[in-house]
C-alpha cells in the first residue's frame, strides 16, 4: 500500500509524524512489558514465591524466570496465528484490539495475587506481541511511502530499542523503590496512551484482501524457514540465559548493590541499539557472513562473563557485547526468513518474533535448570554458551544443507537442458524449494 490508496494521500506530514510516534510508542510499551521481568527477577521471586525464596534465593529465582518463559511463549504462539487470521482485517481496528488485550493482561499481571494466576497472565499479554509489531511496520511503510518502508519499519522497532536503554531501566527503579506490581502499573499505563495515540492519529486502512491462511502456511513447508527458526530458537536463547538473570549476577557474583542494576540494563540496551543498526547493515552486505560472525562474538562475549563477571568493568563490557551481538543476529534472521519463505511474507515477519522468543523461553528454562544443580549464577553462563554453540552449528548445517539443494537443482536443470538438446522433447519441471 501506498500514500497514493484512498485516505493517505490527503494527510499531513504533521498527521503522519504523529501516526508514526504513536505506533513507535506501542512498540516502546512492548519492549518494557518483555524485559523489565529481567530486572525484578528477585522481587518476583521473594513476593510470590517467599517460602521457596527463603529456603533458596536461587531456586526462586530460577522458578521466577518461567515467568519471563510464560510471556515468550505467549508470543511465539500469538505472532503467526494472528498474523494469520487478521491479515485481512483492517489494520487500525487489528492494531487497537492488540493494545487492549496488552493492556488488560499487564493489569493482571499487576494485580493477581498467586504466581500461577500471573503466570498466565503473562502468557495472556504476550500473545499480541508480535502480531502487533507486525501490522505497525506494514502500516508505517503505507504511511511514508514506497521509498521509505524501511524507515518506517525501523521507526516502529526502534520503539522496542529504546525501551532498553530508557524504559525498562527506568521502570526497574521504580520496581525496586516500591514494588514490582507498580512497575506493571506503569507499563500498563504506556499501552493505555499507546491505545489513545492510535486511536487519534493512524488513519483507517484495510487489511490484505488477497492474504488466505492457506497461502500464509505455505512458510512451513519449506525446510530452510524452520532452520532460520531453529537459528533464532537455540542461538538466542544464550542471550536470555545472561539477560534473564543479570540482577542477580550483579548482586551475587559481582557483589554490586541491587541500585546498579538499572545501569546494568542501559548498557545492555545501549550494545542492543548498536548492534541493531549493524545488524541491519550487515544483513544488506553478505548475510550468512555476517550471521556466523554475530554468533562468534556473542560467544566470546559470554566467556568474557564467565571469566570476567567478578570484576565490574568486566560484568559491564561483557553484558554491552553481549547485547550488541545478540542485537545484531536479530535483523539477520528476519533478513533470513523473509528470504526463504517465498510468498508467505506476512507470517514470516511474525516468526521472527516467535523464533526469537522462543529463545526467550529457552534462555531462563535451561538457566534455571542450571542454578538447581547449585552451580551459582556462573551456571546460566555457561548455558547460554552451550545454547550459542548450538545456534552457530545450526546456522552451518543451513547453508551447507541449502548448497547441496542448490547443486542438486543445477544438475537437474542442466540434465533436462541436455535431453532436451538431444531429443527435442520437453525439460522437467525442477521444483525448487529453499
Amino acid at each position: 500500500m501506498t500514500l497514493t490508496s484512498p485516505g493517505l494521500s490527503s494527510l499531513s506530514p504533521a498527521r503522519i509524524r504523529l501516526a508514526l510516534v504513536a505506533l513507535t510508542l506501542g512498540g516502546f510499551g512492548i519492549g518494557c512489558t518483555e524485559f523489565v521481568a529481567m530486572g525484578l527477577l528477585p522481587n518476583l521471586a521473594s513476593d510470590l514465591l517467599p517460602e521457596l525464596f527463603r529456603v533458596s534465593s536461587e531456586q526462586a529465582n530460577g522458578q521466577a524466570g518461567l515467568l519471563i518463559t510464560a510471556y515468550a511463549a505467549g508470543v511465539v504462539v500469538g505472532a503467526p496465528t494472528i498474523a494469520a487470521v487478521a491479515a485481512r482485517w483492517p489494520r487500525k481496528v487489528v492494531l487497537m484490539v492488540l493494545l487492549v488485550t496488552i493492556v488488560l493482561g499487564t493489569i493482571a499481571s499487576a494485580l493477581l495475587p498467586t504466581f500461577g494466576l500471573v503466570l498466565v497472565a503473562r502468557f495472556v499479554s504476550a500473545l499480541p506481541h508480535g502480531a502487533y509489531f507486525g501490522i505497525a511496520s506494514l502500516v508505517a511503510a503505507s504511511l511514508l511511502g514506497p521509498n521509505k518502508r524501511g524507515q518506517g519499519v525501523a521507526l516502529v522497532l526502534g520503539g522496542l530499542t529504546v525501551a532498553n536503554v530508557v524504559g525498562v531501566p527506568f521502570i526497574t527503579w521504580v520496581g525496586q523503590s516500591s514494588s514490582w506490581r507498580v512497575s506493571y502499573l506503569v507499563v500498563a499505563g504506556i499501552f493505555v496512551l499507546a491505545f489513545v495515540a492510535v486511536t487519534l492519529t493512524v488513519p483507517n486502512l484495510p487489511g490484505d484482501r488477497t492474504a488466505t491462511m492457506r497461502k500464509e502456511l505455505k512458510a512451513f513447508g519449506r525446510p530452510q524457514v524452520w532452520f532460520a527458526i531453529a537459528i533464532g530458537a537455540i542461538g538466542f536463547g544464550g542471550f536470555f540465559c545472561v539477560y534473564t538473570y543479570v540482577s542477580p549476577i550483579l548482586t551475587t557474583i559481582t557483589g554490586l548493590p541491587e541500585s546498579v542494576v538499572p545501569w546494568a540494563l542501559v548498557v545492555v540496551g545501549l550494545g542492543m541499539t548498536i548492534g541493531n543498526l549493524t545488524g541491519g547493515w550487515a544483513a544488506d552486505h553478505n548475510l550468512k557472513r555476517s550471521m556466523l560472525l554475530f554468533f562468534g562474538l556473542l560467544l566470546l562475549a559470554l566467556v568474557e562473563l564467565v571469566l570476567f563477571a567478578s570484576n565490574p568493568v568486566g560484568l559491564f563490557v561483557g553484558l554491552f557485547f553481549v547485547g550488541a551481538a545478540a542485537a545484531s543476529i536479530s535483523p539477520l534472521i528476519q533478513t533470513r526468513l523473509m528470504d526463504v519463505a517465498g510468498d508467505s511474507q506476512s507470517i514470516a515477519a511474525a516468526l521472527n518474533h516467535s523464533s526469537l522468543n522462543f529463545g526467550n523461553a529457552l534462555g531462563p528454562i535451561v538457566g534455571g535448570v542450571a542454578l538447581t544443580f547449585g552451580l551459582g549464577y556462573i551456571a546460566p553462563l555457561g548455558a547460554g554458551i552451550v545454547l550459542t554453540v548450538l545456534g552457530i552449528l545450526i546456522a552451518l548445517a543451513s547453508f551447507a544443507v541449502e548448497r547441496r539443494t542448490r547443486r542438486r537443482i543445477a544438475v537437474a536443470t542442466a540434465e533436462a537442458a541436455f535431453r532436451t538438446e538431444l531429443d527435442g522433447t520437453q525439460p522437467i519441471a525442477v521444483p525448487s524449494r529453499r
